[in-house]
């Protein structure tokens, strides 16, 4: 009775939601996006293939960092760091686990009287456990390389499949037509492999190198901040693709996608150079990165995309919700393109001549003993410690 109840339930919703005036301009609906007369459509069917195309991309990656981004880390003189894995200690491994990994001071204390260890070995046992759960530099590197592979190959591919197409040069060819649009082969497989890339993104998320936003350049324009986060972003990219392939937005949709595939690889090269401790290549890029950022998501896509979303459709049809549902979203993503825009610049900044080098602040960077006594030595020496409680300590804090 209940699986039936909710079945009904579901296609009631579903229903609802495809509704043809949701969709579509007044007199248009599904039955227009028919295959007719030699004319190809796009079909919400056609996604399901991104199920195994998402897992050839799993199956290429594995195949691809161990066979050019590992030699490709060698060449490029990627070093790892020895690390010296913490001694078992239940105690301690127990309050890891279960409550944090950077315990209080007080904390520390108590911790050690029960683990049976001194002040300073609890605090060094709690470090390089931190350590341990640290992806590698190796690992981060070949993430990088497959993700510059991939963005520099689908921004070339979206650049070959519209360089030859009229809307590309006059945006008001996007709609005319719409939404009885053919389907090219060139937008299907540009469609399916970028939708596929990112569903093998979501397949992959816990295992991949996990990021908490900061203020250090290579973590744009990433702004998730946890493994729940990171499939939400995932998701939501799946979403608005699949969305604008349903309802034939595919123009739009290519051209949105070209100016995004624009950057990305950019910024991912500068990733593999800092991995590889090229600072000044990795600088270099970065800034080509940012001026590349500027121009399409702060020019090129505002002043031409949107430009073309909002006024275009309008001289052709009534606006209908679908039409004010798709630049909503466009909307939102503008105002997170001014966001990133401005923590680069930022960056940009202190990469100018005469401003100091911009130090690795991201989450994951190490933790040595060397540092560990610096800091405590700091603390001494500036009285951190009040009332048993220690004061904020003035130098860059490392957050997980």
């Amino acid at each position: 009775m209940i699986p039936s109840v909710l079945c009904s339930m579901l296609a009631w919703l579903s229903d609802c939601f495809w509704q043809e005036r949701l969709w579509f301009p007044e007199g248009l609906g599904w039955a227009d996006l028919q295959d007719r007369d030699g004319r190809v459509y796009a079909k919400a069917a056609d996604l399901w293939v991104t199920i195994p195309l998402a897992l050839c991309f799993l199956v290429v990656r594995q195949v691809f960092e161990r066979t050019v981004a590992v030699p490709l880390a060698s060449l490029l003189g990627v070093r790892e760091k020895v690390r010296v894995t913490a001694t078992h200690n239940p105690t301690l491994e127990s309050y890891f686990c279960e409550v944090t990994k950077h315990p209080t001071q007080s904390a520390v204390e108590s911790l050690s009287k029960k683990a049976g260890v001194s002040v300073n070995q609890a605090r060094r046992w709690f470090r390089r456990r931190r350590n341990q759960d640290r992806p590698s530099l190796l690992k981060k590197f070949r993430e990088a390389s497959w993700r510059f592979t991939f963005y520099l190959l689908a921004f070339i591919a979206g650049l070959a499949a519209l360089v030859d197409k009229p809307w590309f040069y006059d945006l008001t060819e996007v709609w005319k037509g719409f939404p009885t649009l053919t389907l090219l082969p060139s937008q299907y497989w540009y469609y399916m492999l970028e939708l596929s890339f990112y569903v093998s993104l979501l397949f992959s998320v816990a295992t991949d190198v996990k990021r908490k936003f900061s203020l250090f350049c290579f973590t744009f324009p990433c702004w998730i901040q946890d493994f729940k986060e990171q499939i939400v972003h995932h998701v939501a990219t799946i979403v608005l693709i699949s969305f604008s392939w349903c309802v034939n937005y595919i123009r739009a949709g290519t051209l949105i996608m070209l100016v995004h595939d624009a950057s990305d690889y950019l910024l991912e090269s500068a990733k593999m150079f800092n991995y590889a401790g090229w600072r000044t290549t990795c600088n270099c890029m970065f800034i080509l990165f940012a001026a590349v950022f500027f121009v399409t998501r702060l020019i090129i896509f505002p002043l031409r995309i949107l430009y073309c979303t909002w006024v275009y459709p309008v001289t052709m049809y009534p606006p209908f919700f679908g039409y004010y549902f798709f630049n909503g979203l466009l909307l939102l993503l503008q105002c997170l393109h001014i966001f990133w825009a401005l923590l680069i610049l930022r960056m940009v900044i202190k990469f100018l001549p005469g401003n100091d080098v911009v130090a690795d602040e991201r989450s994951d960077k190490e933790e040595t003993d060397e540092s560990e006594e610096e800091e405590e030595g700091a603390k001494l020496e500036n009285g951190s410690v009040q009332n048993g409680h220690p004061a904020l300590y003035s130098g860059h804090c490392k957050t997980e």
